[in-house]
């Protein structure tokens, strides 16, 4: 028999943002993603348009993209 553990740990995500341009574009992606629930780390990149996070689990893709429309950007879906 063999002892089964649980092994989970975070979960990093990227996700392709539409219209982010300058780093205060990025910080508003940013702002509004970390407020979700469970997301400890969130990392905008203006010039190639993803945005980064780590999650204790697999993020619902509506809460992102809810808070990427508040940002006032477009989710155009995981990279």
């Amino acid at each position: 028999m063999t002892a089964q553990t649980d092994t989970t740990g975070p979960v990093t995500t990227v996700f392709k943002v539409s219209g982010m341009s300058c780093g205060h574009c990025e910080g508003a992606v940013s702002g509004e993603i970390s407020r979700i629930a469970g997301v400890s780390s969130v990392t905008a990149v203006a010039k190639t348009g993803e945005v980064t996070v780590v999650s204790a689990a697999p993020l619902d893709d509506k809460a992102v993209r809810d808070a990427v429309d508040e940002a006032g950007f477009e989710l155009a879906g995981r990279v």
